[in-house]
């Protein structure tokens, strides 16, 4: 391409060149006006002018090159080749006007002066002489145009914001405008817009004023496509130079296209991890996924999220709970500038075992329920799938239908008529389904009582005359802030006791002080608490007795040991204590003791002992004996203990260890005591029959399981005087001479007359 132009400057230079004549004078030249050829060359940068200098023929040769500027007589430039060699030709250029700048290249082709840092003053019609030895000389003429480029582009918005390289963010749907502005220029550029390399045709020039030009272009209903698209405004005055021009990319804000919960579960076990997955198309920038529980956030569960330039995957980890079931996740995506979102949701289905809520009656209040109310326990069932099997406890033990009792069950409710106090305690439900079973938290029943005994009642008192007692009466209430009465009943009256002999000795206790004085302080007190439900409805009964010697303990077993025949286990079951601290021991038919112990709070006795004579195989008698202050019981004989086949031992109460003719005497004198106090007893009643005035006795039958009492006094002396612990009873209170027991036995107790003066320091202070 470069060597075709250069052919053509040529052809323009010989056309040029046929019109000139050569003159015989070489300082006086005729110049015949030739066609002109038209030279760009930008402002500062290097302009070439031609001139061909090749001669016609072969023998001719170039002497001369003379550059002109316009008609001018005196050259600013000569190449001079006369008398030297064509590589040695001479170079002078006019100071005054390119100087250094200029410089005729002969390599060329065709061969043109140059100038460098060409200047606005360099602008003109330039002509070229060439002299030849033989030929014409040639004339060339070329106007030198002297290009300045725009100095300003600018691209701006319709706010006048210089766009900087990016135009937007645009949101979707949306219009824009842009301005370019050229300023300066020689000769005036033109503006042109491309879109994406595209030629834009519709534009408009605001401004042409021939030093600023104003172009505007209008977009309007900007769709997704224009996304990254690119806009040039373009200012061109010459091909020397690339077109000066400024380039924005188009930033769009895009609403998301889509967004899908990723494999939607059917059925979601309950407590079991499961993973969500949640993808969002089309936003731009990228969507913010959210996940919600129906029209709250949910933020149990573990959340990650990966995004691209349009993508948003969200994944969601999460433990389905029971109370999720029916529920509505929803996956929203929002495009966090546009304030656009879609979404997708799902229903859970949450299957799991039964979730009960178990609670008294809403009717009800559960600190005003006492004994006789009726009161129902509702259970309340969530249950996926629905349960096929409910049950109710009542501390633990299964309560079952019962009509006659007032038990009624329904579908989800439990109704007791007429609670007592034994229906008090913890009530729960529990129901199955086909994932399991599962029981409801308990509910606490408060049945609110009278007070009634805490002990079996009558119990019996061991005391000893003149010994002072603390006598403890002990109550179960509901609620437990309770006030005492005590009484005292002997053979014949009932009297109330000065509450300045009892205190409380913590809540529902009482305690009196006691001190039997004489026999006529033997015999029942009886203590009755009140709370706020009511007073008790039948007393504590406390007997007071003489101290006696314990009964013999009973059930007595003794086993050898398996795996060693020299251990020995003895167990008993404790007897009366006859009304005072008892210990037991264990001896053997000589007299060795084996062992010393008490009874447990079972009132279980046992020994456990290493007798090395256990292991000879030869029979041993043992005997175990019950004893307090008052003495030792009958012996409970353990006979042969020892046998190789280590058998169980059972008691023998009938003295075995005797021989027989001492039997037979003891059995003798045991008859002649029995006869014997038949006859004083008789006496005695005769004797109170006959004579009031007799000091008064006591007997006293106590069974060996201490159950049952028989108390009788004989009628005493009209001048004898109420027991120790007694008040003097007032004239109109009635004798109370009926005692009924806790185990449904009735005490007859006769109206006793005063016997004797108690003593001053168990009285009450008056």
């Amino acid at each position: 391409m470069a060597r075709l132009a250069a052919l053509g400057v040529l052809a323009l230079l010989t056309a040029a060149a046929a019109h000139g004549t050569r003159h015989d004078t070489e300082d006086s030249v005729d110049f015949v006006p030739v066609a002109t050829m038209d030279v760009d060359a930008v402002v500062g940068r290097r302009a070439t002018l031609p001139c061909d200098i090749e001669p016609h023929t072969h023998d001719d040769r170039v002497y001369m090159v003379l550059w002109f500027r316009h008609a001018g007589g005196k050259p600013l430039y000569s190449f001079d080749v006369r008398g030297r060699s064509f590589s040695k030709a001479l170079h002078w250029s006019d100071p005054l006007a390119f100087g250094r700048r200029a410089h005729f290249a002969t390599l060329a082709t065709p061969s043109a002066l140059t100038v460098d840092a060409v200047q606005l003053d360099d602008e003109g019609v330039y002509r070229c002489r060439v002299d030849f030895k033989n030929s014409p000389t040639r004339n060339f003429q070329i106007r030198l145009n002297v290009v300045v480029p725009p100095h300003q582009l600018l691209l701006y918005d319709a706010a006048g914001r210089d766009v900087a390289g990016v135009i937007g963010p645009l949101e979707e749907g949306g219009n824009f405008t842009l301005l370019c502005e050229l300023r300066g220029g020689r000769p005036q550029p033109t503006l042109s817009w491309l879109i994406n390399n595209t030629p834009l045709e519709d534009h408009t020039i605001l401004k042409n004023d021939g030093k600023v030009i104003i172009s505007r272009i209008l977009i309007s209903h900007v769709d997704r496509s224009w996304l990254n698209t690119s806009v040039r405004c373009q200012a061109t005055n010459t091909q020397l130079l690339s077109p000066h021009e400024r380039t924005a990319r188009v930033e769009m804000n895009l609403k998301p296209t889509s967004v899908q919960i990723v494999e939607k579960p059917g059925q979601l076990p309950a407590n079991v991890e499961i993973t969500l997955v949640c993808v969002a198309h089309g936003s731009r920038p990228p969507a913010t996924i959210t996940w919600y529980r129906e029209n709250r956030r949910y933020t149990r569960g573990k959340h990650s999220e990966f995004t691209n330039d349009t993508s948003s995957v969200s994944k969601l980890v999460m433990l389905p709970q029971p109370e999720d079931s029916g529920a509505i996740i929803r996956c929203r995506a929002d495009n966090p500038v546009l304030r656009v979102a879609l979404e997708d949701s799902f229903r859970m289905s949450v299957v799991y075992k039964p979730v009960l809520t178990m609670s008294l009656g809403s009717t009800l209040n559960p600190n005003d329920i006492k004994e006789g109310d009726d009161v129902y326990f509702e259970c309340n069932i969530r249950a996926n799938p629905k349960e096929h099997r409910i049950m109710w406890f009542h501390n633990d033990q299964q309560v079952s239908q019962n009509m006659s009792s007032g038990v009624f069950i329904s579908t989800k409710s439990l109704v007791l008529q007429r609670v007592g106090r034994r229906d008090g305690g913890l009530y729960a439900c529990r129901a199955a389904n086909a994932i399991g079973e599962a029981t409801s938290q308990p509910v606490f029943l408060r049945v609110q009582y009278a007070p009634v005994c805490a002990q079996p009642s009558p119990q019996v008192v061991g005391a000893r005359l003149d010994e002072a007692l603390r006598v403890r009466c002990a109550v179960s209430a509901d609620p437990a802030d309770v006030t005492f009465v005590w009484q005292f009943n002997n053979s014949g009256e009932s009297f109330q006791v000065s509450p300045a002999r009892y205190v409380s000795a913590g809540g529902t206790t009482s305690e009196l002080r006691y001190r039997a004085a004489s026999e006529r302080d033997y015999g029942a007190l009886l203590c009755r608490a009140t709370n706020v439900v009511g007073a008790q409805d039948r007393p504590c009964v406390l007997q007071v007795v003489p101290a006696a010697r314990p009964s013999p303990p009973r059930n007595c077993t003794a086993r050898l040991a398996a795996s060693l025949a020299a251990s020995l286990a003895v167990r008993c079951e404790a007897g009366y204590d006859g009304g005072l601290e008892q210990h037991f021991t264990l001896e053997t038919d000589d007299g060795v003791l084996l062992g010393n112990t008490t009874a447990g709070p079972d009132h279980v006795v046992w020994f456990n002992v290493s007798y090395p004579e256990l292991a000879g195989g030869g029979g041993v008698r043992l005997a175990v004996t019950a004893r307090n202050t008052k003495g030792g019981s009958e012996p409970v004989l353990l006979r042969d203990v020892g046998l190789k086949d280590a058998a169980k031992h059972i008691e023998d109460t009938r003295l075995g260890r005797f021989p027989a003719p001492a039997a037979i005497a003891v059995l003798a004198a045991l008859l002649t005591a029995v006869a014997a106090i038949t006859a004083v007893v008789l006496r005695r009643r005769h004797e109170a029959r006959s004579s009031s005035k007799r000091p008064s006795q006591s007997v006293v039958q106590v069974d060996a399981h201490g159950r049952r009492f028989l108390i009788a006094y004989p009628a005493p002396d009209k001048q004898e005087t109420k027991p120790d612990i007694l008040n003097p009873k007032n004239e109109g209170d009635p004798p109370r001479v009926v005692l009924e027991s806790s185990d449904n036995k009735t005490y007859v107790i006769r109206e006793p007359r005063p016997t004797h003066t108690p003593d001053e320091d168990m009285m009450p202070q008056r």
